[in-house]
């Protein structure tokens, strides 16, 4: 769990006075729980960000006149549920306007509502170079965008740290010490492939990465060429919507699990090459490009997502899918899908360096053990 750190003046939510934010460190925090919050509550929030930047001409800072006016007017339009911080330091101010489910309009009254505010405490030109920008969590029909979710609902998560540029370096040299490792095998895996069944060696597909962003996925293939995805298509859909139901997954999995088994579509040597996970192995590319790390979330299929419930989306926003996780060396295909996803949430707020090791670690045995594969 992490600790959100707030001003000393701070009591109720929101400032004391008008010269008193959340710096940008914890309203990033706060905006990344009120996203949480929303997951399970199902009731939306509004950010809205005023960048003053084309306003500041002199003195900037705290200290600035135009801030000190831009706070007060926030203060009068907003109420105490609401929170108000620093977006970016002394430039980007940010309100999270909490639960606004029911209300019409309410974009369209919100914004008036600072325009009026800023009209009344702001100097007419210093106002119409205040830059308003709106984002809603989540998006009002909750599809995934085709290039992603709106970064500016993350500013937790866009921002590097320590921890992940030193995974990052792990995953650069683990994939490229793999790749020369397994080369010569992998080779012999694609010949023995071009010459069982027609088709091209690898198996392209989109998958969602990291905040919603699409990627291309490798793997070897293990299926005939033109076939369809539709058995898996509703294959997948029936597995999340037994979400907690023990029974109905049990009953799933008799006649496949996560990966289906006796999939018709599967040729003689991709059924062994997917029991075995050799068909995985390609996706150290993906590694090495940066779309992927060598622990993480499974990344998912784009039908796949659509039918998430919000709070399942946190296993894609948070973490770079893997090759392999906490869900592979425990359940893999024998758990719920609610159970594969608590696992991948507990790895995003758990993980670290030693983490990754144990997991990795763990993967040959559960491979060679074949559990829940096919």
């Amino acid at each position: 769990m992490f600790k959100i750190k707030l001003p000393k003046s701070f009591g109720g939510g929101r400032p004391a006075s008008f010269g008193e934010i959340l710096d940008e460190s914890s309203f990033a925090q706060v905006l990344g729980v009120e996203r949480k919050r929303t997951d399970r509550s199902g009731r939306p929030f509004l950010l809205v960000l005023l960048d003053l930047r084309l306003a500041l001409t002199g003195e900037q800072g705290v200290d600035s006149p135009l801030i000190k006016k831009v706070i007060r007017s926030l203060k009068v339009c907003t109420r105490q549920t609401d929170l108000t911080g620093w977006y970016k330091a002394h430039c980007v101010v940010g309100v999270i306007f909490t639960e606004i489910c029911g209300e019409e309009n309410v974009v369209e009254v919100i914004l008036e509502k600072i325009r009026d505010a800023l009209r009344v405490h702001v100097k007419q030109k210093d106002a119409e170079r205040i830059a308003l920008r709106v984002h809603a969590y989540p998006d009002e029909d909750g599809s995934l965008p085709e290039s992603g979710l709106d970064g500016e609902l993350f500013p937790d998560l866009r921002k590097p740290t320590t921890r992940h540029l030193f995974k990052r370096m792990v995953d650069v040299f683990g994939s490229l010490a793999l790749l020369i490792i397994l080369g010569p095998f992998m080779l012999l895996v694609a010949a023995a492939i071009g010459l069982s069944s027609r088709g091209p060696i690898l198996f392209h597909q989109t998958r969602i990465g990291r905040l919603g962003k699409p990627f291309t996925f490798l793997k070897f293939r293990s299926m005939r060429t033109g076939v369809s995805s539709r058995i898996h298509e509703e294959y997948v859909g029936k597995f999340i919507k037994t979400g907690e139901d023990q029974n109905a997954a049990a009953e799933i999995a008799q006649n496949g699990e996560f990966k289906i088994q006796r999939d018709p579509r599967v040729t003689p040597l991709g059924r062994l090459i997917r029991r075995t996970s050799i068909d995985e192995l390609p996706q150290l590319f993906n590694v090495l490009l940066g779309d992927m790390s060598l622990v993480g979330p499974r990344p998912p299929v784009l039908y796949e997502v659509e039918n998430y419930d919000k709070w399942h989306r946190r296993r894609l926003l948070e973490a770079k899918p893997g090759i392999t996780g906490l869900w592979q060396v425990t359940g893999r295909s024998q758990t719920t899908f609610n159970e594969m996803v608590r696992l991948d949430l507990r790895y995003v707020d758990e993980w670290n360096l030693w983490t990754d090791l144990k997991i990795l670690f763990r993967t040959p045995l559960a491979v060679l053990s074949c559990r829940g594969a096919s």
